[in-house]
């Protein structure tokens, strides 16, 4: 599992346990899933899009960036 939070300017927008993560690269769309290399990317506009427990989810996000280290996916966006 990995961890995911999504944070804005205005608020945290989701914390919580996760099995992938999809997010809007400025070079192209790509997934997340356990285990995953460290990273550190922009987002471009698009959907971010996660599997939780709970079912699918997805947010519309105008950029940002996002960061991946130990399964812990931290995503920083304006929505």
């Amino acid at each position: 599992m990995l961890r995911l939070k999504i944070v804005s300017p205005e608020k945290v927008i989701y914390d919580g346990e996760v099995e992938s993560v999809k997010v809007p690269g400025t070079q192209g769309a790509f997934e997340i899933l356990n285990n995953h290399a460290p990273i550190i990317s922009s987002l471009g506009d698009g959907k971010v899009e996660f599997t939780a427990s709970q079912g699918s989810r997805s947010i519309d996000v105008r950029g940002g960036f996002v960061e991946v280290k130990k399964n812990e996916v931290c995503l920083c966006v304006e929505v």
